[in-house]
């Protein structure tokens, strides 16, 4: 009876001890997740204050990182909807920032911010946010872009026009 006992307890502790792990893996699993995009979004958002800044020298560095940030994501980590967008804007979202990169041209860079912020949008929409992201329209440029803010900073008109526009959806 006593062994019975002793080999019950000791199942349900390597149980407990598998169980323990399953989870710890788990979450280190969602963390990675949740970081491959941070990064893209983060580059995302220093180019586009770059472009409201109308600095077309940042802008392009700023584009290199995003770049690099894009080229760093291992698509095996990413969750299944995720995954699907990702492969589907992958290819625009490099060619994009690899051509907003090569060049100061402030003009070039804006009209190429246009392709390169609906591709974002798709794949911001299916990510995991811990923040909201405020997709914004320009009805002058007939263009979108996300801010992490709410108040409106135009990236295609600068300081010509830094409040032309208006948020037009909410992503959470």
């Amino acid at each position: 009876m006593k062994s019975l006992k002793k080999t019950m307890m000791a199942i349900t502790l390597l149980l407990s001890v598998v169980v323990s792990t399953a989870q710890i893996k788990n979450t280190k699993t969602q963390q990675i997740t949740e970081n491959q995009s941070k990064p893209v979004f983060d580059n995302y958002f220093l180019l586009k204050d770059a472009l409201v800044k109308t600095d077309g020298k940042t802008a392009s560095v700023k584009s290199k990182d995003l770049l690099t940030a894009i080229t760093s994501v291992k698509m095996e980590n990413l969750k299944t909807a995720e995954h699907t967008v990702w492969m589907k804007v992958l290819k625009s979202l490099t060619a994009s920032a690899k051509n907003i990169s090569k060049t100061q041209d402030i003009k070039k860079q804006r009209e190429l911010f246009k392709s390169l912020s609906k591709n974002m949008h798709e794949l911001i929409k299916v990510s995991k946010l811990t923040a909201p992201v405020y997709y914004q329209y320009c009805p002058m440029q007939d263009a979108n872009w996300l801010s992490k803010e709410n108040a409106v900073k135009n990236p295609y008109y600068g300081s010509q026009m830094l409040s032309c526009g208006k948020t037009v959806e909410t992503i959470k």
